[in-house]
């Protein structure tokens, strides 16, 4: 279990407070849907994720109905076209974003995309992987308010929330960067669904979330005990306002990491 049930503080960071499919062959699922690209939302200036492939997979593809605060978007291309790997193996990047009211320096502000989207987008811009959205089979509420109770709800229930799209088959990868917000000082229940749904034995995983006054708050310590047959190397914490600006940490974190 990587949430748990945990006394709530105020760096609930997600919407609380700082947010937010292969096979061996590495072929894709019929059913899961993964692409290469990356939205440059030019009102916000951050970077929103689409599900993503290599050049083994389908061809990438504009988001539908991608928009930002002035309506337009700008869809650039990640590096690595060929798909050659960077650093040993095939990588796997998972993430769970939730856009909406979010926490911001004690006020709040609605984001039209999620910060741990921003972020995932700024690491798979810099790194050859395959990206794995987790989306929620019911959504979180748009409000911040009514996410913290739910989320609440789910911890205190040791809930599994169901997610949407199918599970990817990540046999065919050595390394998966798994991120998410932290809320109510731990990550949400439905990266726990995600990480007991597939087998991640015998993989490098390395945790990021973004936050907003918890820092990285024992999620990687939470991971290496639900993963015991994983190495969970220490994770990547990005406060959640300033997440476009974390690119020097960001690029040293994969770099001790090989990826870079």
């Amino acid at each position: 279990m990587v949430g748990g049930n945990r006394q709530y503080t105020d760096s609930l960071t997600l919407p609380p407070r700082g947010e937010g499919a292969l096979n061996g062959s590495m072929g894709l699922n019929n059913t899961t849907k993964l692409t290469r690209r990356i939205v440059l939302y030019t009102g916000i200036s951050a970077l929103a994720l689409t599900l993503t492939a290599c050049s083994t997979g389908p061809q990438p593809r504009t988001p539908a109905g991608a928009s930002s605060a002035s309506g337009e978007a700008t869809t650039v291309e990640s590096p690595n076209p060929s798909g050659t790997a960077i650093g040993a193996g095939r990588t796997l990047l998972v993430y769970f974003s939730r856009a909406g009211e979010n926490y911001y320096y004690g006020d709040r502000r609605t984001l039209e995309v999620g910060n741990t989207a921003v972020l995932a987008g700024l690491i798979a811009d810099r790194i050859d992987c395959d990206v794995y959205e987790i989306e929620a089979a019911d959504p979180y509420p748009e409000a911040y308010d009514p996410t913290v109770e739910r989320n609440r709800d789910e911890a205190d229930a040791d809930a599994r929330p169901a997610i949407a799209n199918p599970l990817p088959d990540v046999s065919g990868y050595d390394t998966v960067l798994i991120g998410s917000p932290v809320w109510g000082s731990r990550a949400p229940m439905i990266l726990s669904t995600f990480i007991e749904g597939v087998d991640l034995s015998g993989k490098t995983v390395l945790p990021f979330v973004t936050y907003a006054v918890s820092g990285m708050s024992g999620v990687d310590e939470d991971y290496r005990d639900a993963l015991p047959d994983s190495d969970v190397r220490d994770g990547l914490a990005v406060q959640g306002e300033a997440v476009t600006d974390a690119t020097a940490d960001l690029e040293d974190w994969l770099r001790t990491n090989a990826l870079l």
